[in-house]
């Protein structure tokens, strides 16, 4: 078949282009942004990629048309697609009836951490031996690709919550068959199209309420918020139930943490017994959180304790999460994904922890369509208390929040943090930033900077000038 791909730039569109190619169809896509990691992986399957969005880009007529979530009515393609009546699907129909149907699925949903957990468990059911066919929402760095097609009975896929397309307004993870599925957490973000906290959690008991009754639903019990949806549901939990957490009563627990070596180590029990000693080269509290649920999915598929633990130790973490994207000057240039306010904190915690006594610079742009709103003001203050020197880029296209009082006040949440007794500065994009950092930089500083979009390449560029300025 021929797929024709409508913003096939996105992690999960470019994913599914990939995955269709491997299965030997033919597959063009359009998209406006183009940026690495996926135009990098695009190019290389050879994948066409057409910049900007037009009708003629669909003749010949494809067989399908896949429809990206962020694509709305008015866009020109699908406009012809409508027109002509071709035949049209959303990124999630396809992913459930060509990959997942007539699978074991694990499904990884949860506010924060699904991208990494996910990962985790592509690697260690890979390990394993269920060479599981998978669906990230970013590049594992242990197979270099965010999707894989395998000769399987197992498929691992990260569950997000956001909407499916603009003819399907349901979160995307309702169209996944779990068979496992993870709930790490819950808090409110996606302000485009959640109201408030309670239409999030509304999402998320639905998703809940699709595990069937030989399956696992696998809830992180430190979140408030999954508490609630699973009390909720009461008599109607028709699965059996996992709960995991640092907290004592939790199922499933993390004990004993150590972050003082290379690699990060620490315990696992289960009602209140020593179940396993584990290490990783992920770093944070959050982190190990990310490891728990998927040790007791994978448990749950039967892979032995040995093969977890092996697994775990030589995990390589996703790119853009906490990756070191070089070091110039022995100053430490960190690429993070953080855009959430409670990523952001405890990102810059866990990096305070692994690079003790070095002074944190953060630099941070509030691209997302949450991170753009003032809904999350008063907490971004607080989420930079780790860092020692705080920079906050202008708000990314912020022409686009037209509602008056509704964008985040950059300027307050400068002056919030700077009662902190610590430098924060308000600068307009990656030009000025590089030139305020180039003259503040001292040897042994760790630049975290945070953003889930290309940030004008500002990681490769500031590595660039303080080589230039040895």
């Amino acid at each position: 078949m021929h797929y024709h791909l409508i913003g096939i730039c996105g992690t999960a569109m470019a994913s599914l282009a990939g995955m269709l190619q491997a299965q030997g169809h033919l597959v063009t896509g359009s998209d406006e942004n183009v940026y690495p990691p996926m135009s990098t992986m695009l190019a290389s399957l050879a994948i066409a990629v057409r910049q900007g969005y037009s009708a003629e880009h669909l003749t010949p007529s494809p067989d399908c048309v896949i429809v990206g979530n962020a694509i709305p009515r008015g866009n020109p393609e699908v406009e012809e697609t409508l027109k002509r009546k071709l035949f049209y699907r959303s990124q999630a129909e396809v992913v459930k009836e060509e990959f997942i149907r007539g699978r074991h699925s694990l499904v990884v949903a949860g506010t924060h951490g699904k991208t990494t957990a996910t990962s985790i468990a592509a690697w260690v059911m890979d390990q394993g031996g269920l060479n599981p066919g998978f669906l990230i929402g970013g590049v594992a760095q242990n197979f270099g690709v965010s999707f894989r097609v395998a000769d399987s009975d197992y498929f691992v896929i990260e569950g997000d919550e956001y909407d499916t397309a603009y003819f399907d307004k349901g979160p995307k993870f309702m169209h996944y068959l779990p068979e496992i599925g993870i709930v790490n957490n819950i808090e409110f973000d996606h302000a485009d199209i959640y109201p408030d906290l309670a239409a999030v959690k509304l999402a998320f008991r639905r998703f809940m309420n699709l595990v069937p009754a030989n399956g696992r639903l696998i809830a992180g019990w430190d979140s408030p918020a999954v508490r609630e949806v699973v009390a909720s549901m009461g008599q109607r939990l028709f699965t059996q139930l996992e709960t995991f957490g640092m907290g004592q009563d939790a199922r499933w627990q993390v004990r004993e943490t150590d972050y003082s070596g290379e690699l990060s180590h620490f315990k696992v029990f289960r009602n209140s017994k020593e179940w396993g000693k584990f290490e990783t080269t992920l770093i944070g509290d959050f982190n190990l959180l990310n490891c728990l649920p998927v040790i007791i999915a994978s448990d749950a598929w039967g892979i032995e304790r040995n093969v977890i633990r092996g697994a775990l130790a030589t995990f390589k973490n996703v790119r853009r999460r906490v990756e070191v994207r070089g070091e110039e000057r022995e100053i430490t240039v960190i690429d993070d994904f953080a855009h959430h306010p409670t990523a952001v904190r405890e990102t810059l915690r866990a990096i305070r922890n692994r690079y003790e006594g070095r002074r944190l610079v953060a630099v941070f742009e509030p691209r997302s369509w949450s991170s753009r709103l003032s809904v999350f003001q008063n907490q971004y203050a607080e989420a930079f208390s780790p860092a020692d020197h705080v920079v906050v880029a202008g708000v990314f296209a912020s022409e686009k929040v037209t509602e008056k009082g509704r964008m985040l006040d950059i300027n307050r949440l400068i002056k919030d943090i700077s009662k902190q007794n610590k430098p924060a500065l308000a600068l307009p994009g990656a030009d000025e930033i590089i030139s305020h950092l180039i003259q503040i930089l001292q040897r042994g500083d760790v630049v975290a900077i945070m953003s889930n979009g290309g940030f004008d390449g500002i990681h490769e560029r500031l590595l660039a000038a303080l080589k230039i300025e040895r």
